[in-house]
């Protein structure tokens, strides 16, 4: 069973992440919606109708699955002019979207030249062909240089931002983290979390406080010993649960060990993703499983 009772809705006016360990059946979801992969049972809808009954579908949907899905030996605009004949959509807008994602220099160059990255911006510029209210992408971070995920990053808000709604596929957390403001957690088919990114990292965060020390051991012994639970985070940070920030203070104060920093700990969002999937990991290496234990 690839998908059990995986249910969620995307939202127009922002990024909504797509996350799930390898096998959690994130493809096959964008693949059922799309038509191309048929459910036992259930709906997959786009503005409530089934993909397949949509007139003029690119113009509904954009979608990138696969940046390599392109024949190598036509030219980028040719591609671009290839999917346009299909949806009636005119050559002015070819130029447009190929200029938008950056390739107009190398819009007459073969596909098969291209570097994942270039690809990638390919694949969106045929995602945004028709201009759609809906789009979803699958690991659009892949092979982008740098500067690319720097582009992508605000370019995925600013589609957001004029109303469409946003499916990012990624096990990028950080890029995620940067980008959207939605996140759909999956693992082994089902459903984990739907939940704003923020609220997520919030929960994960168990109100812990970071506190930075030259004096480790002195400041693990003194909050030990008034009841917090204590790790090092690395050679001069420590993790505390268990005591309020001004507690711990307090704390230092009296017992007279100096650190320059106690402020409120922000989990990230790979640690609020790690924590919910651990049990959802179907492929493990030895290593890996030692260290999920």
């Amino acid at each position: 069973m690839a998908l059990d009772g995986m249910t969620f809705t995307v939202t127009p006016g922002q990024v909504t992440g797509f996350v799930g360990p390898n096998g959690a059946g994130k493809s096959t979801t964008m693949r059922v919606i799309l038509g191309l992969d048929s459910a036992d049972e259930g709906h997959a809808l786009v503005g409530g109708r089934p993909y397949t009954s949509l007139r003029n579908p690119l113009s509904h949907v954009g979608a990138l699955l696969d940046a390599a899905a392109l024949q190598p030996s036509r030219r980028a605009r040719d591609h671009l002019l290839w999917l346009a004949h299909s949806q009636d959509v005119t050559a002015k807008r070819v130029d447009a979207v190929i200029e938008q994602v950056g390739l107009k220099p190398a819009a007459r160059r073969k596909a098969g030249g291209y570097s994942l990255g270039m690809r990638q911006r390919l694949g969106i510029a045929a995602a945004l062909l028709c201009d759609p209210p809906v789009l979803m992408l699958d690991e659009p971070f892949n092979g982008l240089d740098p500067e690319g995920i720097v582009w992508i990053r605000g370019f995925l808000r600013s589609l957001a931002a004029q109303g469409r709604s946003v499916l990012v596929s990624s096990h990028l957390m950080s890029e995620l983290e940067d980008t959207a403001g939605h996140l759909v957690v999956v693992g082994r088919g089902r459903v984990v979390a739907d939940t704003s990114v923020a609220d997520l990292i919030a929960s994960a965060s168990h109100d812990r406080v970071a506190l930075r020390t030259t004096a480790r051991s002195e400041a693990m012994t003194a909050l030990a010993h008034a009841g917090a639970t204590v790790a090092a985070t690395d050679r001069d940070t420590l993790t505390v649960s268990g005591l309020a920030a001004e507690h711990i203070v307090t704390l230092l104060h009296a017992n007279a060990v100096p650190f320059s920093e106690v402020a409120a700990h922000r989990a990230t969002l790979e640690e609020a993703y790690m924590e919910l999937t651990r049990d959802a990991v179907e492929f493990r290496a030895a290593g890996e499983q030692e260290a999920a234990r």
